[in-house]
Order: C-alpha cells, then sequence, then structure tokens
C-alpha cells in the first residue's frame, strides 16, 4: 500500500484527496498552527507536523513519522506557497519567502529517494523564465534515475467545478513510464449543481444546521450594491452610473477588473476560488441570486471538499484554509494515477519473479 507525506499540507486538500484514492497518508507539515487543528480533525490517523520547512531536517522527518530510506511505497508531495509565482501576486518582496521552498522540499526527495514524488502549484512555477529552482530540480530526478511527467492543466478535467489552471509534477523512479491522471468530462461541473442545495442565507447569516454554511456580513452600501447586481452573473457595470454605488476607483475605468462585485453563473464552472472568496469586493464571488456573498461551505464545495470536512478557526483564517488548499477531486486523480502505476508495477515484478523460478 502506498504511503504519503504531505508537504505544505496547509488544512490537508491533498491529503483528502490522497486517502479517498486509498493511499495512507501519514502526516502532513505546515508552519501554520491553525491549519493543523483542521488537518487532524478531518485526517483521523494523519499527523500534523508544524514545522518551519527551512529549518527541519530530513533525519527529524525520518524520525517524526518512522520512515524509511529507498522505500518503494513512499510518496513524498510538495505543494509549497506560490505567492511569488502567482500571476495575481501583486507584491512580490511579500511572496518571495516561497520563492525558493523547492528547494527545501529537494532535500527531503534526496535524502529518502522515495518511490514517488508529486509536486503542485501555480502555472507560473513553470512559466517564469530563469526559474533555476524547478530547472534544477527536474535535473536532480533525471540524474537520480526518476522518469516524470509535467504538464499545466486546469482541474475542470478533473471533477472540479471551477475554472483554476494548476501545475503538477509526477515523478516515479519504478519505471520509465512516469503516472498521469486520467482526464475526465466536464459535464455536470455547475455552480448549481454543487451548491444549489444549500439553505438560504441573508448576509451575515449562518445556518443552524452548518455553521460552516455562513455568509459575510456585507456593509449598507455593499448590500445595495449586490442587490442593484442581476442575479445569474451580473456585474458592476449594471451600476456604473450611480454615483451612491460606483467606487471612486472605477469611474472612467468600466474596462479593468469586471468580475469584482459580479455575481456567479448559476449553470458555468465558478472562478478560480481565492482565499478572499468570501468577499464580493475580492472577484466573481456573489451568490447567483441571494444577495452576498459566498458563505464558508459554499467556498468548500466547490473546492470539492466532503460535505463533513471540518475547518476551524475565524471566518479570515477558514476562508485562506479553503482557497489555498489542493481541491480534493484533484489530489484524488493524482492519487489514482499513482495507485494504478504502482500495482500494475508490482504486478509485473510478481510476473518476472515468477517466470525465474
Amino acid at each position: 500500500m502506498l504511503k504519503a507525506v504531505d508537504f505544505f499540507s496547509g488544512a490537508g486538500g491533498m491529503t483528502c484527496g490522497l486517502r479517498q484514492a486509498h493511499i495512507k497518508v501519514l502526516g502532513g507539515i505546515d508552519i501554520e498552527s491553525q491549519f493543523g487543528k483542521s488537518y487532524e480533525a478531518s485526517n483521523p490517523g494523519s499527523k500534523f507536523l508544524e514545522r518551519d520547512i527551512s529549518k527541519y531536517q530530513p533525519y527529524q522527518l525520518q524520525s517524526d513519522l518512522g520512515l524509511d530510506i529507498n522505500d518503494d511505497e513512499l510518496v513524498l508531495v510538495g505543494c509549497s506557497p506560490c505567492q511569488y509565482w502567482s500571476s495575481i501576486n501583486t507584491n512580490r518582496h511579500n511572496g518571495s519567502y516561497t520563492k525558493n521552498l523547492l528547494e527545501d522540499f529537494h532535500r527531503f526527495v534526496d535524502y529518502f529517494n522515495p518511490g514517488y514524488v508529486v509536486v503542485e502549484n501555480v502555472p507560473g512555477f513553470r512559466k517564469k523564465p530563469g526559474n533555476y529552482v524547478l530547472l534544477n530540480f527536474l535535473d536532480f530526478l533525471t540524474t537520480r534515475g526518476y522518469s516524470f511527467h509535467e504538464d499545466v492543466v486546469n482541474v475542470m478535467d478533473y471533477g472540479v467545478p471551477q475554472s483554476r489552471k494548476r501545475y503538477h509534477l509526477i515523478a516515479t523512479r519504478m519505471s520509465t513510464e512516469a503516472p498521469y491522471p486520467v482526464r475526465r468530462t466536464r459535464e455536470g461541473l455547475t455552480v448549481r449543481n454543487f451548491i444549489g442545495r444549500f439553505n438560504f442565507l441573508k448576509s451575515g447569516e449562518t445556518d443552524q444546521s452548518d455553521h460552516l454554511h455562513t455568509a459575510a456580513r456585507l456593509t449598507p452600501l455593499n448590500l445595495k450594491r449586490i442587490q442593484s447586481t442581476s442575479h445569474n452573473g451580473g456585474n458592476r457595470l449594471e451600476w456604473a452610473n450611480e454615483e451612491e454605488l460606483q467606487l471612486n476607483c472605477f469611474k472612467g475605468k468600466d474596462h479593468i477588473f469586471r468580475d469584482v462585485y459580479a455575481r456567479m453563473y448559476w449553470d458555468r464552472q465558478a472562478p478560480t476560488i481565492t482565499t478572499r472568496f468570501n468577499s464580493i469586493s475580492n472577484g466573481r464571488f456573489g451568490h447567483p441570486e441571494q444577495d452576498r456573498g459566498l458563505s464558508l461551505r459554499e467556498g468548500a464545495t466547490l473546492q470539492t471538499f466532503p460535505l463533513d470536512y471540518i475547518f476551524l478557526g475565524n471566518q479570515a483564517s477558514i476562508a485562506k484554509q479553503i482557497g489555498n488548499a489542493v481541491p480534493p477531486n484533484f489530489a484524488k486523480h493524482i492519487g489514482l494515477a499513482l495507485t494504478n502505476h504502482h500495482n500494475a508495477w508490482r504486478n509485473l515484478k510478481q510476473e518476472q519473479e515468477h517466470l525465474t523460478y
């Protein structure tokens, strides 16, 4: 049975998906203690390690989780924070600490020599000119005898109802052909099919049957703005000529940031769920017909977290945990690719051993 360690685990999106693919996730590593509370509450049996990866040593991880070196069944997963490489990052200085986290992950791959390696990040991680960190890592994998497949994909092809492009890499030293997640149909991946069932909420309300189904309170002016935005895809241009509602920063600039203060469409995929998805001023995050932004539960559902997944913390922290996460459905497809590959390799090995007798 494959077993994994989830580096930069956050609240556990990757862990959740790998577990759904029947991979035993031994633990997750992250520097944020608040994320660990959600991680362990929702992933029993997987240990959360609050560690600064830049200071953490491979031999310490070996002791903490009882890992073996050269384990064919070990998967090391690195989904590092991506502020530096993100196209929407407006402050490279604030995100600069995330630039070289792959180098820290590299140390652990070098030490453990696992059967499989997975890396997931924003598309800019691959496309950024001069990204020597990734190039060095790919050279290292080749030198160590790993085969790998890397690509930029849209998670819509893996059961996630949102337009969200991601870079991913899967490497193995078990064969010359690396695993690759199988794409599925996009049919049925609509906002309506995923969040249309939730109870009606007003701005600032919480559903008593599900505390995570809670909507941030809108200011009186923002409530007027969403009420003036037509259902099912309306945007701020509808009230651009109303002096009370129009924002000074958008006067005479109808061509920019048209999605802010906009509503989602019922029968399309959602936009990328970000760490501020519960705020209508940060994107097309208005509910398709109710006068509010998305609830925390709705955001988690569009990220494909199970309905019983537990998130702990205040609203801002939970929104960050959800928006930063690898969508579990995408992670599950990666996990299935790993398990299918490993089972095929193991069967082939057994056949070859049988022929030698």
